[in-house]
């Protein structure tokens, strides 16, 4: 089996929170807790759950935007969670992000031949005529006429700017590219366009995508495999049929029967959770779930269960589970 482009091994970013006149930490906010996972080379691998759960966070630290409490990141074989900053700039062409909203992550001042043009100035000795064609040929491959180069972001619309960030993410030749929510602001319309962009260069280009949304349509649109997170723990991971089709963990079901269906003849039995999301400044002990769950059992409140191999391919995060049994999940008595 090929390397993996990212390897993340129980990744942890735990936040303090300093109160009072001598800014002593008064509780610590665990935003992520544990997680790992793997990208292939060519394979989009899907981070969902409910707002606030560490998806964003998780993305930052594979990227080293912020310094992770805990854990390791290797890209492509290279352990780049302590690497110093000289060290580190020589694997940031490598891993590329394109932001949530195309508004804010384009600087209105630069034009768009600037822009794309940037990274690659930090990179590579390019003569001002090859550094503009290799921009020329960037915009083109998005989808952008190259009469567009002159334009400012203010002069686009909001697809157009998302094209020029995606532009701007392949302008060092990235294996990877983290996309937080990059079609959450555009019509929906443009969303489709934009997605089918992003898969036509991932299979040209053979790109590791770590592809964060909370929108489960996108999802399974893009999606290779899928990644179910709950109050910064990895609940469920498996391949986007086996989580769409046979979730095993009550939460990834309750998110999968919540999502609409275009069919208003199609009729879903519902997952129900209640109560609010705890607080990760001061999360259940236990499973993380439990004060929801409506299969919770005694041992849920006082074991954190470990993401278990269930079936091939299929991992999972409950002590329900753990035997291999796929099937409906009783309510214990009591």
């Amino acid at each position: 089996m090929s390397t993996p482009v990212v390897e993340v091994t129980n990744l942890e970013k735990h936040f303090s929170v300093r109160r009072g006149l001598m800014r002593r930490e008064a509780v610590r906010v665990r935003a992520v807790d544990g997680v790992s996972f793997s990208i292939a080379r060519g394979e989009t691998l899907c981070l969902v759950g409910e707002s606030g759960c560490g998806k964003s966070t998780v993305g930052k630290l594979v990227l080293r935007l912020i310094q992770p409490t805990g854990g390791a990141v290797r890209l492509e074989d290279i352990d780049v969670t302590h690497l110093g900053e000289d060290e580190l700039r020589q694997h940031r062409r490598r891993m590329q992000m394109v932001f949530q909203d195309p508004y804010s992550s384009l600087n209105p001042k630069l034009i768009a031949e600037t822009i794309v043009a940037e990274p690659i100035e930090n990179f590579e000795s390019l003569s001002a005529s090859a550094r503009k064609a290799r921009v020329a040929g960037l915009l083109e491959r998005v989808g952008l006429r190259a009469d567009a180069m002159r334009r400012y972001p203010f002069e686009f619309s909001g697809g157009q700017r998302q094209r020029l960030a995606i532009a701007r993410a392949l302008a060092v030749n990235p294996s990877l590219v983290v996309a937080d929510e990059p079609v959450s602001a555009l019509d929906v319309s443009v969303q489709a366009q934009v997605l089918n962009l992003l898969m036509d260069l991932q299979e040209e280009l053979k790109l590791a995508y770590l592809f964060i949304s909370h929108d489960l349509g996108v999802v399974e649109h893009i999606g290779h495999r899928i990644a179910v997170m709950y109050l910064g723990r990895i609940v469920e991971i498996a391949g986007k049929e086996a989580i769409f089709n046979e979730p095993l963990h009550p939460y990834s079901q309750a998110l999968i029967t919540a999502a609409p269906v275009p069919d208003p003849r199609f009729k879903r039995e519902r997952l129900l959770i209640e109560g609010d999301v705890p607080s990760p400044m001061n999360p259940p002990s236990g499973c993380h779930f439990h004060t929801r769950c409506p299969f919770a059992m005694p041992r849920c409140r006082g074991e954190s269960p470990q993401l278990r191999e269930v079936v091939p391919g299929h991992f999972v995060a409950c002590h329900l589970r753990e035997d291999g049994y796929r099937g409906p999940l009783p309510r214990p008595a009591g």
